[in-house]
């Protein structure tokens, strides 16, 4: 079956029209804007992956804390992304977890593997939606 040209030219510029509404609608639904926590980031206040260590034994640490997480399978997927940097013996973690249960477990698995480093824990549960 054929279509004249102008049906089918109002046909798709129908669809394209549609397509583009659907696209500008979710871009108006994302909403995370990191920008406060982006200019702290940058000030220098806190640790960045950036400020890892390359000393034998600051990277050996944070490699067996980074086993260890992943390897809890009770932890999520978003808690097993955290930044883990340690750093003239300071084992800083950063980055947002689900609940306070795994803010805690991964406290715990860096307290485990880092032995006698300190550990400051900068876990931020995310807000209940």
């Amino acid at each position: 079956m054929k279509y004249p040209p102008t049906k089918l030219l109002l046909a798709l510029a129908t669809v394209s029209a549609l397509s583009f509404t659907a696209l500008a609608a979710d871009d108006a639904k994302a909403g995370a804007d990191n920008s406060k926590k982006n200019e702290r980031d940058r000030g220098g206040q806190t640790k960045t992956a950036g400020d890892q260590s390359n000393n034998p034994e600051d990277l050996k640490v944070t490699q067996a804390i980074r086993q260890a997480v992943v390897k809890d399978s009770a932890l999520t997927t978003t808690a097993k992304n955290v930044k883990i940097i340690t750093a003239s013996g300071v084992v800083t973690l950063r980055g947002p977890v689900n609940t306070a249960e795994e803010k805690a477990k991964i406290e715990q698995l860096a307290k485990a593997s880092a032995g006698s480093m300190k550990v400051d824990n900068q876990l931020e549960v995310k807000a209940a939606k």
